[in-house]
């Protein structure tokens, strides 16, 4: 039986009833699964499907699809048995609440610390026992992963960070002190704490890719090194290729 997750739009539905009939006589790996949407849709599929066996192809009906393929109606069955595996591991996060609770989600991308008010965030930043900011008075600060280097963190002027570099960014969010910080690239391995100084007066959310928790005091984060997502890409487009390509590109109005 083939596995085709599809997201509900009308575009979507329509690549869905064209693989439908053009896979039924087609054998493909039992645990290779077709997505189809835009990069959100593949996040929230990926997390809904936890599973270091599972292959998942990603076949864009979104806007730039950054971790889909681009549908192709004469190529299908080609590149998917062409198609070139890479495995990413997503970043843990813990947050203990202001009240004490403790809850936890996994984040593809990235996970994004936010003020929740009016008022600017301010946080302590450390990486294991090590300083990397004492006091960040900023709307907040963002940890990205190489994968997620090219969405969010590269709005907010972060570091593209090559697939295989085995690094973290962490870059700040509207800094308004110390008002130059540009943030810190640190090892995948890495442990971050980071502590809301102010939590009554400043408010914050830990958000992990679209799971958004509130009310945070203390945020821990790790890259979870048990757990492996599978996406296959074709030759032409692979994630990596797209990496630096942004590396590379100069924007124009």
């Amino acid at each position: 039986m083939k596995k085709i997750i599809s997201d509900k739009n009308k575009k979507s539905q329509k690549i869905k009833s064209f693989l439908v009939k053009k896979l039924r006589n087609i054998k493909l790996k039992s645990n290779l699964y077709l997505v189809i949407g835009g990069d959100g849709f593949m996040l929230k599929t990926l997390k809904k499907n936890r599973n270091n066996s599972k292959l998942f192809y990603g076949i864009n009906s979104g806007n730039y699809g950054f971790l889909m393929n681009k549908f192709s109606p004469k190529n299908t069955v080609k590149n998917l048995s062409k198609a070139k595996m890479i495995s990413i591991s997503p970043l843990e996060m813990k947050v203990t609440t202001k009240t004490g609770a403790k809850k936890e989600s996994i984040a593809i991308n990235e996970v994004s610390i936010l003020r929740q008010s009016r008022q600017a965030a301010s946080l302590n930043v450390k990486s294991g026992k090590k300083s990397i900011i004492k006091k960040l008075i900023s709307d907040g600060i963002l940890v990205s992963t190489p994968a997620g280097s090219t969405a969010y963190n590269m709005s907010v002027y972060g570091p593209i960070l090559s697939l295989n570099s085995n690094k973290l960014s962490i870059s700040p969010i509207s800094a308004f002190r110390p008002r130059r910080w540009k943030g810190k690239i640190i090892s995948d391995k890495s442990i971050i704490q980071i502590k809301n100084l102010n939590p009554i007066k400043r408010p914050i959310s830990a958000v992990a890719d679209n799971i958004e928790i509130r009310n945070a005091k203390m945020i821990k984060i790790k890259t979870n090194i048990k757990l492996k997502f599978n996406l296959l890409y074709d030759n032409n487009s692979s994630l990596q290729k797209k990496i630096k390509l942004e590396q590379i590109r100069k924007e124009t109005s």
